[in-house]
């Protein structure tokens, strides 16, 4: 009953608004062939600017990804320091993440997919692409894929920017933007700390970014340089909750050089990538000789994407190539290399109102096989304010080595996993309006050979096992209204999943059924010239677990060279749970500023 109330609030929310007539903000989607405005694709894109980040009451990316509908952030403890991604229900292995268009995944474990080299000062944007229309990107693009796209600004400035706030918690960065405009170059670099907020949750968090353009004929060359370092008390992350003294550090380290080429009906892009991940675990932070584990991965390959315009259409065509190895003391040494091929076309009919995308991708995978994916994306606009859309498409994942190889006193992975897969659908409908936006879906996954790890009962290990068939079915719905005035900005969302099981999974499946069964959030802008507060609402229940609420807010004072801020996280201090059963922070105060200047 209370989903279709909540459906039902954000339905009757939209009428107030069909008077004005200003057209909304025009916004590209960077996609893999193509760059599309957002009103005019056929999937189902959320796109956050810089400015919705300065606005929001966030200082880490999960922070911002947790305020969007269909996006489930399980946080291990405060910071960035530990966060499983999840869209829609899927697992934290099934979210691919790119940096720039550049894969971040890690061979080892999904845990560290979100190990980042920079922080949100660096982000121009974040695309997400929920569902089937992710099939273009390959291998771990299971139920979507979250692109954070960098920008280096043409103007020449520097910026400081600092924070501190409960539990002797503070972080100090800075950047600057140099050269010309041919040449330009960002440097990045910040330190965040914390005491904790209970005992063994302390963290320290370091990083340092660097990229350049070089402006060439048709094109440009872009290098990307990072490294970040994490080191914290995992105070119950992992193992069972009575596991008080863990501790955990991570180093990430990627360096990339990208190309983008486009000169009259032909477009070229580019990568080469290397990605270094290594993962110190102790059981016993001051016994470290009890239990360690060491975990070595480095990810390294090569993509290559064209494009062509013709009467026909835009045909793409691309192709990549990495190898994901790993040296573990408990995972063993460990090489596998992943070739993808990928090809589309984007058929515009009936004076470009009628779009129909079919395409295909081939994946090998080393020691395992050939397999073939394809999909279909379809759009109507019906007129210039409303479309509707369809997907459908085949998609996949590989086991990671964690999956396959893992062994501890509490689980055991399983060598003998096949990929998972499923086909995976989408219906929905958009409308734009005058800075006015509703959209709604209805999506499925029907998933084969789906990993999980399992166990017989509460005294038994966990076990990595293919469960068989996992049916995922739910519907959303979003809407936002912009103003200038006052009151800014307000929108509300709403996501219902229901996840099915052959095998009747229960409280002894470790993540297939902990999904968010309603997940609804509600943003509110407001303020005054200079000054402006934004409140975000949430609301969630997992299907194992009670339901639960969070407030968070930020007041800000924007001046032309410096902004002053109070963050309140978890505003009224309510009591929840993360994963392994992990008691989340209460109310958590702020303070932080940024300055910038010319050079």
């Amino acid at each position: 009953m209370k989903k279709y109330l909540v459906f039902g609030f954000c339905i009757g929310f939209l009428y107030p608004f069909y008077a004005q007539e200003k057209e909304i903000e025009t916004v590209e989607i960077e996609g893999k062939f193509l760059s599309i405005p957002l009103k005019n694709i056929s999937e189902n894109v959320e796109v956050i600017t810089r400015e919705d980040i300065r606005k929001m009451p966030a200082h880490t990316l999960e922070d911002v990804l947790q305020f969007y509908t269909g996006i489930d952030i399980r946080k291990r403890g405060a910071g960035d320091t530990q966060a499983d991604l999840s869209i829609r229900g899927s697992s934290y292995d099934q979210v691919l993440v790119l940096i720039d268009g550049v894969r971040m995944s890690d061979a080892q474990t999904g845990h560290n997919t979100m190990s980042l080299p920079f922080d949100l000062n660096t982000v121009d944007k974040i695309e997400i692409i929920k569902g089937p229309a992710a099939r273009r990107f390959g291998q771990n693009a299971y139920a979507g894929v979250i692109n954070i796209v960098t920008k280096i600004s043409d103007e020449k400035e520097v910026k400081v920017y600092g924070s501190g706030g409960d539990f002797k918690t503070w972080s100090l960065g800075s950047s600057v933007n140099l050269g010309s405009d041919n040449f330009a170059n960002y440097l990045q670099l910040s330190n965040s700390e914390s005491d904790g907020y209970r005992h063994n949750t302390d963290y320290k968090v370091k990083n340092v970014w660097y990229q350049n353009r070089l402006n060439l004929r048709n094109g440009h060359l872009k290098l990307q340089a990072g490294f970040i370092e994490k080191k914290f008390g995992a105070n119950g992350f992992y193992a069972t909750p009575s596991a008080t003294e863990q501790y955990e550090e991570t180093q990430t380290s990627l360096v990339s050089i990208l190309y983008d080429y486009k000169k009259d009906n032909l477009g070229i892009n580019a990568n080469l990538f290397w990605r270094r991940a290594q993962d110190l675990y102790l059981y016993q932070r001051d016994n470290p000789s009890f239990y360690r584990n060491l975990h070595i991965g480095n990810n390294y390959g090569a993509e290559l994407n064209f494009s062509y315009h013709s009467k026909l259409g835009t045909s793409g065509i691309g192709i990549e190539m990495h190898r994901e190895d790993l040296s573990s003391n408990n995972l063993g040494t460990r090489k596998r290399w992943v070739n993808q091929l990928f090809a589309e076309h984007h058929f515009s009919l009936f004076q470009n109102r009628l779009t129909l995308i079919p395409g295909i991708s081939w994946i090998n995978y080393q020691d395992t096989g050939n397999f073939f994916y394809p999909g279909l994306d379809v759009g109507f606009q019906i007129n210039d304010r409303n479309k509707i859309y369809g997907n459908i498409a085949k998609v996949h994942r590989l086991p990671t080595y964690t999956d396959l190889y893992y062994i501890s006193a509490t689980e055991e992975g399983n060598p003998d996993l096949k990929p998972e897969n499923a086909l995976s659908y989408e219906i929905g409908y958009r409308y734009f309006r005058s800075h006015f936006l509703f959209k709604t879906s209805f999506f499925g996954r029907n998933s084969k050979n789906a990993i999980d790890w399992g166990r017989a009962d509460e005294n038994s290990i966990w076990i990595a096992e293919n469960i068989g068939k996992l049916t995922t079915k739910g519907f959303e719905v979003e809407v936002e209204k912009k103003w200038e005035g006052f009151l800014r900005s307000i929108s509300a969302s709403y996501t219902y999943l229901d996840i099915q099981s052959e095998n009747s999974l229960n409280q002894n499946s470790r993540y297939a059924l902990e999904n968010l069964r309603h997940q609804f959030n509600s943003k509110v802008n407001f303020g005054y010239k200079r000054f402006n507060n934004a409140l975000i609402f949430q609301y969630n229940r997992r299907v194992f677990s009670e339901n639960y609420f969070l407030l968070d807010e930020k007041i800000s004072y924007t001046d032309k060279n410096w902004e002053a801020f109070l963050l309140i996280n978890n505003l009224t201090n309510s009591k929840y749970l993360g994963p392994n059963l992990v008691p989340m922070p209460g109310r958590w105060f702020m303070l932080g500023f940024t300055w910038k200047g010319k050079l």
